[in-house]
């Protein structure tokens, strides 16, 4: 009798995670909406049912710094909407222990992540060396960091982060899914 083949969620995998399919139409790709309720909501739930050796971000961001275009890998990602002071500094979340910034352990630039299309540049996100921003990204790292599983996240400069964001946003929400997909391909084929 021939040994039973691992079920597909019992195999290492990279979980390729996207807000929107018109950021990322690709087969496999869990898309979990707009935003860190949506993302961490999404992915934990994912995680209770498959266990992946990496779990890889795609997604369309804003550029701060204006020599950025195409396809960027993130370095560290801030959360920046959580405002409570007295309670606690920007971007860290008062009563608990858990980081405001999460770094991939990869090369790279730094995000800034909140519930909010940027449209204006915030000096907060400039002294903080933020050069994309996005929408998802700390949510998805503070679930991988929470679980024990290795994340990284390539972002495709869509807009400039500002007055006309929307309309450059419209224009290039699938500008990098290819590339994107032939460096997550580089990623599946790298030695383990």
């Amino acid at each position: 009798m021939a040994s039973p083949q691992p079920e597909p969620h019992d195999s290492p995998f990279i979980l390729i995670v996207a807000a929107l399919a018109e950021e990322l139409d690709h087969p496999g790709v869990l898309h979990t909406g707009v935003g860190k309720l949506n993302a961490a909501y999404v992915l934990t739930r994912e995680l209770q049912q498959r266990r992946p050796k990496l779990v890889v971000n795609y997604g369309t961001a804003g550029g701060l710094n204006p020599s950025l275009t195409g396809l960027v890998e993130i370095r560290r990602v801030l959360q920046v909407d959580m405002e409570a002071e007295p309670l606690a500094p920007r971007g860290q979340t008062p009563f608990s222990p858990e980081p405001f910034q999460l770094d991939s352990g990869t090369d790279g630039v730094v995000c800034g992540s909140g519930d909010r299309f940027v449209t204006a540049v915030d000096p907060w996100l400039l002294q903080h060396g933020v050069e994309v921003v996005d929408m998802e990204l700390f949510a998805i790292a503070s679930v991988c960091q929470r679980e024990g599983i290795p994340w990284r996240s390539f972002k495709y400069i869509s807009d400039h982060a500002d007055r006309d964001s929307e309309t450059s946003w419209q224009a290039h929400v699938r500008g990098g899914q290819d590339l994107f997909l032939k460096r997550v391909g580089e990623l599946a084929m790298a030695p383990k």
